[in-house]
């Protein structure tokens, strides 16, 4: 393995543990209200379409090609059908709607500085991704011009 290699799989580790770790105390803040019928209805919307996403993005996706980390897998193919047509990280993307839905739910300040710091971890991750993808795949600066980042028609 390369300096490279292992530089990446670091940051691309810490990346993903500081994800999950944001998720974890999402979850646990918005689980009573969810769990008790008091999550407003936007926490409900934005906790369905962000699963909605994710699942049609991985729908998209082929088998063995989906990677947590950052770095594209070793022969991993570049998926842009589906949600990927219009936006390059629709996991992310799914991933931040479910994140605010648990904040907007659990309706206090660390559900939102939670979320804002998993948005910031999110967008990290895409910013690296995006740069080792332009290594792999002669295409994809062709495509980033094309398409979003998160949203469509937006950023």
């Amino acid at each position: 393995m390369t300096e490279t290699q292992a530089s990446r799989d670091r940051l691309g580790t810490a990346l993903v543990a500081a994800q999950l770790v944001l998720i974890v105390v999402l979850a646990v803040l918005a689980a009573p209200p969810f769990l008790q019928g008091r999550a407003p209805a936007v926490a409900w919307l934005l906790a369905a379409a962000g699963a909605l996403l994710g699942l049609w993005a991985l729908a998209h996706n082929r088998p063995g090609n989906f990677n947590i980390r950052p770095a594209p897998r070793d022969g991993g193919q570049w998926v842009h059908t589906g949600p990927y047509r219009w936006i390059r990280h629709p996991m992310y993307t799914a991933v931040m709607a479910c994140g605010c839905a648990c904040a907007w739910a659990a309706g206090s300040v660390w559900g939102w500085c939670a979320a804002l710091a998993l948005v910031a971890v999110l967008g990290t991750k895409a910013y690296f991704e995006e740069r080792w993808m332009l290594q792999q795949h002669p295409g994809y600066a062709a495509y980033r011009q094309r398409t979003r980042r998160f949203l469509p028609f937006v950023i």
